[in-house]
């Protein structure tokens, strides 16, 4: 469970005091409790791997977003920050596939649905997304969608 897993992950960085890793650590904490109140369930609760795994996503979809905001408005100092924390979010996602991984099955949809035509496209893009949930990122699978109607 990767809800525990974190928990015991908090005590070794007290021990450690490693500060930024406590940090994101707690903040995971803080957004599974948020979750499962979410989720009209008790606090002290554990999040099952799947949902824990989603609230991570959405954490680290945070850290690019803020990434790219920071960087636009020159804050070094805060991309720096926003990036330490993001690898930290990053060790506890699974593998994401790469690029040629996502080609093979794109292109597989592709023929079985026998899509053609760029203007269908959103078709192909939303089948391989169903197929790949959660495997694979969405703007890498995106560029390979577009590079199959090039």
């Amino acid at each position: 469970m990767i809800h525990k897993e974190i928990k015991e992950k908090v005590k070794e960085a007290m021990l450690a005091k490693d500060q930024v890793r406590l940090l994101v650590l707690r903040n995971m904490l803080s957004a599974f409790t948020n979750e499962l109140v979410t989720k009209k369930r008790m606090p002290n609760e554990e999040l099952s791997d799947e949902d824990a795994i989603a609230v991570i996503r959405r954490l680290t979809k945070q850290r690019k977003d803020s990434i790219e905001q920071f960087t636009k408005g020159g804050r070094t100092d805060l991309v720096e920050n926003e990036q330490a924390e993001l690898k930290i979010l990053e060790t506890f996602l699974p593998q994401m596939m790469s690029k040629e991984e996502i080609k093979k099955i794109a292109e597989a949809k592709k023929t079985e649905l026998g899509i053609t035509d760029k203007a269908k496209s959103g078709m192909l893009m939303s089948g391989i997304m169903k197929e790949l949930k959660g495997k694979a990122d969405g703007n890498d699978v995106k560029a390979v969608v577009e590079e199959l109607f090039q």
